[in-house]
């Protein structure tokens, strides 16, 4: 089990008051005090942002910074989601850093914010001349059944690093897209088609061309973060039952 990047502070929990212009959320704090809260999630967090749902946050007094408190962790029925996509891009750095994840345990050397051709890639990974380049994708969204998702709103973005990745592998290098999935409830994750039907196709289309698909399932507690176990990567949802 990959070692907990956990939080420099107890959490407080409180209860959704209102998401608004992306990146702000009121809380009522379990004490009473309303709060103004960061909301570093940039898409529509379906299913997460329901007013009167129990949250968590972090708080950083003393720095010099707008609002001191950030939106970490949403409860949605019984399952918790990290809703921090900046702090799971540091999860998955300490897993990659301890050789944590196993098929990228062969690099020795790790570096952030690689740029490429006209974006960042999250990670490149190197071992003597071989590289690998990582983007990571945080999967708050579900569909049901266990069933997470990604994108939760359409990503333009999302498209062009799949693009990026296609490139870098027809140079020679590896190219993963890794889905840090959010959600204790998960047991898969898969494009979310009715949300996104072109990041869909690109993802199917990356894959096809050589881009690998990688999915871990995060553990999610109030003292911290890791990657836990394998997810599979569906391209085409399950096919549904007869009635």
């Amino acid at each position: 089990m990959t070692a907990l990047a956990t939080f420099s502070s107890p959490l407080l929990r409180g209860r959704l008051v209102e998401r608004y212009k992306r990146f702000f959320a009121d809380v009522e704090l379990d004490g009473g005090e309303l709060v103004t809260a960061h909301c570093p999630n940039p898409g529509s967090m379906k299913g997460c942002s329901i007013p009167g749902g129990i949250v968590w946050l972090s708080e950083s007094p003393g720095q010099k910074r707008k609002l001191k408190y950030t939106w970490e962790i949403a409860k949605v029925g019984g399952a918790r989601v990290f809703v921090n996509p900046v702090r799971a891009n540091d999860v998955v750095a300490r897993a990659l850093g301890r050789r944590q994840i196993a098929e990228l345990a062969a690099y020795s050397d790790v570096l952030r914010e690689v740029r490429h051709g006209k974006s960042r890639i999250d990670f490149m990974l190197s071992a003597g001349v071989q590289r690998c380049y990582v983007e990571v994708k945080n999967v708050t969204l579900a569909l049901g059944a266990g069933r997470a998702a990604f994108p939760d709103s359409v990503t333009e973005r999302g498209r062009r690093h799949l693009e990026e990745l296609e490139v870098i592998h027809g140079n020679g290098a590896r190219a993963v897209m890794l889905f840090c999935v959010s959600r204790t409830d998960a047991v898969s994750v898969e494009p979310a088609v009715d949300i996104d039907p072109l990041y869909a196709e690109a993802l199917r289309k990356a894959a096809s061309r050589g881009v690998e698909l990688l999915a871990y399932k995060a553990r999610v507690t109030l003292r911290g973060v890791a990657l836990g176990r394998r997810l599979p990567v569906l391209l085409r949802p399950p096919a549904r039952a007869a009635s």
